[in-house]
């Protein structure tokens, strides 16, 4: 029995988790300062509304109209930042607490009621949703406010009014209004945390992987190297014949061709990580763009005898930056020739869909299991082998993906073990 509420308690709690961040928008979509002004206005719409009959029930009708202009300039914001998208005004929200407060300050007993509960509070919840440069700003402005407020009242007592009785009326009044400011700096605290918490699992995710990835390749750097050593010695062994000649040749070129590769897919990876990627979008020729990596791919594939089939339309243009295209295009042509037997067929076609033109790579070789998959572009690359030993580290679908966003663009794949795969890459269509 025990078991099944704990079950149903995690439940109602996950369901009630993910209500509220639907409420206070997704992290993808709106800054960290958007989903805590979002959440610390709900926090005050649902306050506000129970105080506005609290106090008219206590006699505070100037508080009461207060909690009323309180929830009404919050559903407003909410409203526009949340749902139109259009950024609330942290000026607006600064202003009215230097409204708000100092009113309620002088008709709720003054330095004997609660008000000086909600400065600090209202002032950390400002401070976490306006601009940096504005934070020095709000805090004296605060400060000095505040200063004036008491001032006033020290000089002026007779301007503050006693709506309750000391005792049983003062408890009640800083009982209820204590959750206020507990509520608003939780949620601050909790959203800070959270989001803390995760980017913290995301460096360290990409820390795994960055040592992952270089750890293999420290490996299979010194694999090719060690064999293209192998072959310049054999080659230098005046009793090779002719053919067993070649055939070193051959195998030392398609080392040499491997290692070319993947120092490329390395270098490209490197820089944008450490400095980030810079487009140059323009307007291209595709069939031009890409004759450069079709023309090094048809080589390859004729060392293979593989058929290789061009359909690329001589007269579209595209909007891309064409060496982040030549690249996606000359990694996906190098793992079909890889993946695809002697006697196979790879094909290159271009279409147009909509707005976008689509560049589809396809062979019939090796394919890619499901799970595989569902897994070749998300940044955790793996040792493959070609249908001649061929070897890769999976780097390069990595770098497609990114150079395909980084131009407005994007790559998907589909792939039947066995049967052969497909890749197709859409990028921005430009009016001839």
């Amino acid at each position: 029995m025990s078991k099944v509420l704990s079950v149903n308690f995690h439940t109602g709690i996950g369901h009630i988790s993910s209500k509220w961040r639907k409420l206070i928008g997704h992290a993808d979509d709106f800054s960290l300062e958007s989903r805590i002004f979002h959440s610390i206005s709900l926090g005050i719409i649902v306050l506000a509304a129970f105080y506005i009959p609290y106090n008219l029930y206590a006699g505070l009708k100037v508080a009461s109209l207060s909690c009323l202009v309180i929830v009404c300039f919050f559903m407003y914001q909410y409203y526009y930042s949340r749902v139109k998208g259009i950024v609330y005004r942290s000026l607006v929200f600064g202003l009215i607490g230097l409204i708000i407060l100092p009113v309620n300050y002088f008709i709720n007993a003054g330095i004997s009621g609660s008000t000086d509960l909600m400065w600090p509070a209202f002032l950390v919840l400002l401070l976490t949703i306006c601009p940096s440069r504005y934070q020095l700003a709000w805090v004296v402005t605060y400060l000095i406010v505040f200063a004036i407020v008491h001032w006033i009242e020290f000089q002026y007592p007779q301007l503050v009014q006693y709506p309750f009785h000391y005792g049983k009326g003062q408890f009640i009044d800083r009982i209820t209004a204590f959750p206020m400011p507990v509520i608003g700096m939780a949620i601050v605290v909790g959203l800070f945390r959270r989001s803390y918490d995760r980017e913290k699992a995301k460096v360290e995710q990409r820390d795994a992987e960055k040592s992952r990835l270089l750890s293999i390749l420290s490996h299979d750097f010194r694999a090719p190297l060690i064999h293209i050593g192998h072959y310049l010695e054999l080659l230098n062994d005046p009793s090779l014949s002719t053919t067993e000649r070649n055939s070193m040749e051959k195998k030392l070129r398609e080392a040499n061709d491997q290692t070319l590769h993947l120092v490329t897919n390395l270098l490209y990876w490197s820089r944008s990580q450490m400095e980030g990627t810079a487009t140059d979008i323009m307007k291209l020729s595709l069939l031009n763009t890409l004759k450069n990596p079709m023309a090094i791919a048809a080589v390859q594939a004729a060392h293979k005898k593989i058929n290789f089939i061009q359909n690329i339309d001589p007269d579209k243009m595209i909007y891309a930056d064409a060496d982040m295209l030549q690249l996606v295009v000359r990694n996906l042509l190098q793992n079909a020739v890889k993946f695809t037997p002697t006697g196979g067929i790879i094909s290159i076609k271009s279409m147009v869909e909509a707005h976008n033109c689509k560049i589809i790579i396809a062979d019939n070789g090796a394919g890619i299991s499901p799970g595989q998959l569902s897994t070749i572009f998300n940044g955790k690359p793996k040792p493959t082998y070609g249908t001649e030993n061929e070897k890769g580290v999976g780097l390069g679908l990595m770098i497609c993906k990114e150079f395909m966003e980084h131009q407005g663009g994007h790559i998907t794949a589909d792939s039947k073990p066995g049967e052969g795969s497909a890749f197709t890459i859409t990028i921005p269509l430009a009016n001839n």
